[in-house]
């Protein structure tokens, strides 16, 4: 079976999203742990009154993330419209979340004061997953205009039974049109 163009372009960003989004979720836990904790005062968190919003909306992102990505690594294995809907549905999912939280980031960049390392480099994280989970999405779904690049929405000779066999209510049927 020949390889398509969105299949060889999506797997490895498949596989460098679900790297991001476990680092994303190591540094979120970790910074919201002490947070939570009430040591905003150690020398690499800080925070501002952003910063709960912003790790929430992160944990929730690359939870959603990893989960599509397990999808995803599903449908690249079958390559097949059914796979499709569900790492199409669940890709979009994780991206819209991932906004959400790449505009709590820009806020919290905004905002300003006293941001430790690891908040600065979940809130680059979480702005660089925002475009390459756009980019996974837009390729997941690239077969709708071309089986170039996906297996499609539309699978004419999927379902059908043994290959000659007829569709079902058009066996018997002669050539005469009502």
């Amino acid at each position: 079976m020949a390889r398509t163009v969105g299949r060889s372009l999506a797997a490895p960003l498949l596989f460098l999203n679900l790297i991001m989004y476990f680092i994303v979720l190591g540094f979120a836990s970790w910074c919201l742990n002490h947070y939570i904790n009430g040591q905003t005062n150690h020398p690499s968190f800080g925070g501002n009154g952003a910063t709960p919003f912003f790790l929430t909306f992160a944990i929730l992102a690359s939870v959603l993330g990893i989960a599509s990505k397990l999808a995803g690594g599903n449908h690249l294995r079958a390559w097949r419209s059914d796979s499709l809907a569900a790492a199409g549905a669940s890709s979009l999912v994780a991206w819209a979340v991932t906004i959400l939280a790449f505009g709590l980031a820009c806020k919290e960049i905004n905002v300003g004061g006293r941001r430790g390392w690891r908040l600065k480099v979940l809130e680059g994280f979480i702005i660089a997953l925002g475009a390459t989970q756009l980019l996974y999405v837009l390729l997941i779904h690239a077969g709708m205009f071309s089986s170039r690049y996906g297996p499609g929405y539309r699978d004419p000779d999927y379902g059908l039974g043994a290959p000659g066999a007829e569709p079902k209510g058009t066996a018997g049927v002669t050539g005469s049109r009502v």
